[in-house]
């Protein structure tokens, strides 16, 4: 009968697009980022939404794996951006389900009376079916750049997270200095008292003492409290605001002088940056909306089929046939959707251009601000350090001799303190210049010293050149 050839009619239309149920994968973003960040632990999405503390005894000891590993598994903006994917994932699949077909019942009545006359109809978007294999290319690039920009995120958090705990390290070696300082003036000063009162010294002495006394109390009392808000800081990074935060933490360590030169490290950040990938994968899918543009000139059409008869009409006195509707192109050609297609695809380039040039800016700045410090670090750990201990050291003899004021004494503490707050302070810096470092080049398990083949799971990272 009608409605069967009708039905058949459609099945054919549906063969048609059968090249388009495909399956896509899941990009696998967390694993990208533990490989990339260097992790033991998995990093994957919190369907609950979090906690305000992560629940898990408190630590007395937060060694910096632990404080890594509770960051990245538990940081709020992490999860969100993998949430992102997973959206980008479910379009990616929506763009892989074939369009389902409009179905259209026309019921007429005769004036002059008699049966009614039936048209069904039934008709699929012709240029939804010829653009399916590209726009499901276009939602797959999109995907792995969704997947890419969690990736980002991970290595955000890292960063922030070694750069707290490392201002944390310094601002605890900080610490034992000033008390060290504040020792040494208790007892200067007990001295300068001492010969004021056995009318050897000068009331200047004792007055020059006390101003330095006040002076490091306000200091200690100031880097307490840096060190408090750090502290905090990492507690809300490893997911418990709430936490007393008075850890013990990992002694510093130096790090190893680089043994790979400067190309080695900018061809690591071309290659493993996230942000890079993001957007060629970006790219390539505007490279597929380009070769999808020239379609748009058939933005309407339709094929089905169509039936006509009454509902007294036997299977014989049907008519069946094969129904088009066609845009006439008079007045757009689509030639603005090709420019505008093209100019994105441009804009994209650049980008993409201005985000390489970046990364190669941003992996010689970290170099060489990582090897300045640490040659910095090891001048005065092995030269200064020592100079200004011998001069405190004779400056103390002469002042307990009584051959000199005080004077001389409290300028040579003064540097001998301002020397080890130094070399505390070029700590902190060394280590954050690591990992700026680390952070251009794309993250602890993307450095030249390392193997970085296993960082490029498939669908991260394009495999060709971009569209």
């Amino acid at each position: 009968m009608g409605c069967s050839r009708m039905w058949s009619a459609l099945v054919l239309i549906l063969v048609f697009a059968g090249g388009c149920s495909w399956h896509t994968r899941w990009p696998n973003p967390e694993d990208a980022a533990r490989r990339l960040t260097g992790v033991v632990q998995s990093i994957v999405i919190d369907v609950a939404g979090g906690r305000l503390d992560t629940p898990g005894p408190e630590h007395e000891v937060l060694t910096q794996a632990q404080a890594v590993g509770l960051a990245l598994t538990t940081d709020p903006s992490i999860q969100a951006v993998l949430a992102r994917v997973r959206r980008a994932y479910a379009e990616a699949q929506q763009e892989h389900l074939l369009p389902n077909p409009i179905l259209t019942v026309l019921v007429k009545f005769p004036t002059a009376g008699g049966s009614p006359t039936v048209e069904p109809g039934i008709a699929a978007d012709l240029l939804a079916l010829v653009q399916k294999p590209g726009k499901v290319e276009a939602a797959d690039h999109r995907l792995r750049a969704a997947s890419a920009e969690a990736v980002t995120a991970a290595l955000d958090v890292l960063a922030q997270l070694q750069d707290r705990y490392a201002r944390a390290q310094a601002l605890d070696a900080l610490m034992p200095v000033l008390e060290e300082r504040r020792r040494l003036i208790d007892r200067l000063l007990e001295i300068a008292r001492s010969r004021l009162k056995g009318g050897e010294g000068t009331r200047l002495d004792v007055t020059t003492l006390e101003t330095q006394k006040v002076e490091l109390e306000v200091e200690i009392a100031e880097r307490a409290l840096e060190r408090r808000e750090t502290r905090l800081t990492l507690a809300r990074l490893i997911g418990r605001p709430n936490d007393a935060a008075e850890w013990k933490l990992d002694p510093w360590t130096e790090p190893e002088v680089l043994r790979q030169d400067e190309n080695a490290w900018v061809q690591a950040g071309l290659e493993h940056r996230p942000e890079i990938i993001a957007r060629m994968w970006e790219l390539s899918a505007l490279g597929v909306e380009f070769r999808l543009a020239p379609w748009g000139i058939l933005d309407g059409t339709e094929v089905g089929a169509e039936a006509e008869g009454t509902a007294e009409s036997g299977a014989d006195d049907w008519a069946v046939g094969p129904s088009f509707t066609l845009p006439v192109p008079i007045f757009d050609w689509g030639q603005a959707k090709r420019d505008a297609a093209a100019a994105k695809r441009l804009e994209a380039a650049h980008q993409l251009t201005l985000a390489r040039r970046q990364v190669v800016e941003e992996v010689r700045r970290a170099y060489w601000t990582f090897r300045t410090s640490l040659e910095a670090h090891g001048r005065v750990k092995d030269q200064l350090l020592p100079l200004l201990e011998r001069r405190r050291s004779e400056a103390e003899s002469q002042y307990r001799a009584g051959q000199s004021d005080v004077i001389p004494l409290v300028l040579a503490d003064q540097d001998l303190q301002t020397g080890r707050a130094k070399l505390v302070d070029l700590k902190q810096k060394v280590s954050a210049s690591l990992v700026r470092l680390q952070r251009a080049v794309g993250g602890p398990g993307a450095v030249p010293d390392q193997p970085v083949t296993a960082t490029q799971p498939a669908g991260v990272h394009p495999t060709t050149q971009p569209n």
